[in-house]
């Protein structure tokens, strides 16, 4: 077997078993049992999915389509369905960069790219360009200029039929693999994602997953090229079109179910929590103006105000964008104030069911929002203004029991220090607002 587990899962012996059998079927047996494969990948966590793709599968899977024991065409049915599953999920392995595959998939790139137009396989060279970018983690930088254009071509497409939106949903799937650190000239990405936007904006032609996966990938290049700032708020309007799709997701998820009722599936769920980390991201690094920060904000509160039950991680990506609201220079405290952040975050810390991490993310939101009410000013009128919100945010921490309740955290702030990694003060002070 190829998983690395002494134990399995029903699903992933099962999975070994089919993938075992793959090369002593011929090519419509391998096709259904491929297909029996998807559908149990489906099924996985991210514990049973590592188990399963080790680099060994994947050196495996490299030899049989050397020895023509399994057609690369109906490998890549598998190799797509795992890299989707990778990516969706948010599954972090390097075992395919690891494996002689990668090299295959590099190499039929840089030969299908050689080739004269006429002579190109498009087909494989979308699905190669895809499974590249999904399965790997590691890329070379030579592969930008030979894939992005061409996925970008794929994602392009203005079709509404279910086929044909699969097919982009897989492209900007694969772009967004592309991290924010890996640099490339807007000139191979900036008209075409611009277009595809615009185009949505005007006829709603992308699926949901496809429309946020293009906006990640828009605001993950922002943080490279700076400039981007005004296509992305004044051209494209960011902050309105994230705010309507959290509206409409919103309606969309059962947010009664607990954890063990919702299963596996979760669709709309996860494309909500996708929308929050590019908020997130967003949050972080723009210098936000009043109205827009007011419509972002107000959106992760109502989202958080849903989630707080039933939905831990949802509300444990509200309350880290939050705090990072707070941390971002170009935000005003007395704005988050104002928009109800500090509400919410107390609304989280008093509950009896808190984790670790959203503690610590709920004690860093009141610390860096103290510290900051706490600097100095010289501009007189500034001054007024910092005074008067601090005035207002120790009269509500003094009304909600605030101190109190972070007092009662002090004996875990060196617990929660040592667990993750971060700096939080041991000085209960600086928590609290003094006017």
């Amino acid at each position: 077997m190829f998983t690395q587990e002494k134990t399995e899962t029903g699903v992933t012996e099962r999975l070994n078993e089919l993938f075992y059998k793959l090369e002593h079927c011929d090519e419509d047996e391998q096709k259904q049992k491929i297909e029996e494969m998807n559908e149990m990948i489906n099924e996985m966590d991210g514990k049973e999915f590592r188990s399963v793709f080790t680099t060994e599968l994947f050196n495996r899977i490299d030899k049989m389509i050397e020895v023509k024991k399994l057609p690369l065409e109906i490998a890549i049915l598998l190799l797509k369905r795992v890299g989707f599953f990778k990516v969706l999920k948010g599954i972090w392995i390097n075992r395919f960069n690891e494996s002689s595959l990668e090299e295959k998939f590099k190499e039929i790139i840089y030969d299908e790219n050689e080739k004269k137009d006429e002579d190109k396989d498009e087909i494989i060279f979308v699905d190669i360009c895809e499974c590249y970018f999904m399965l790997d983690n590691q890329f070379s930088s030579d592969m930008y200029p030979l894939c992005v254009s061409c996925l970008l071509n794929v994602a392009s497409s203005k079709e509404k039929k279910e086929e044909a939106q699969k097919k982009v949903v897989i492209a900007l799937l694969a772009l967004n693999c592309i991290e924010e650190n890996d640099f490339f000239g807007r000139e191979l990405y900036l008209k075409e994602i611009t277009e595809i936007i615009k185009y949505h904006q005007e006829h709603r032609n992308l699926a949901r997953l496809g429309y946020q996966s293009v906006w990640h990938f828009m605001i993950k290049r922002f943080l490279n090229d700076k400039s981007l700032e005004g296509v992305i708020e004044n051209e494209l309007h960011f902050g309105r079109e994230a705010k309507r799709e959290l509206k409409e997701l919103m309606k969309c998820v059962n947010w009664k179910k607990k954890e063990e009722e919702r299963g596996k599936g979760r669709g709309e769920e996860t494309i909500l929590m996708r929308w929050l980390k590019t908020l997130n991201m967003y949050i972080c690094f723009f210098k936000l103006k009043n109205e827009e920060l007011d419509v972002l904000i107000n959106s992760i509160i109502q989202v958080f105000r849903m989630a707080k039950d039933n939905h831990g991680e949802i509300c444990n990506w509200c309350i880290f964008s939050l705090r990072n609201a707070a941390e971002n220079r170009n935000v005003e405290i007395e704005d988050l104030l104002k928009g109800g952040a500090a509400d919410a975050v107390l609304e989280e810390i008093q509950r009896q069911t808190l984790n670790n991490i959203i503690v610590y993310k709920c004690l860093q939101f009141f610390a860096i929002a103290s510290n900051r009410l706490k600097e100095e000013e010289c501009d007189e009128m500034k001054e007024a203004k910092r005074k008067a919100a601090k005035r207002k945010a120790l009269e509500k921490m003094e009304e909600e029991g605030c101190e109190d309740t972070i007092t009662s955290f002090h004996k875990k702030f060196y617990y929660l220090n040592r667990k993750y990694h971060y700096y939080l003060s041991s000085r209960i002070s600086d928590y609290f607002v003094n006017v």
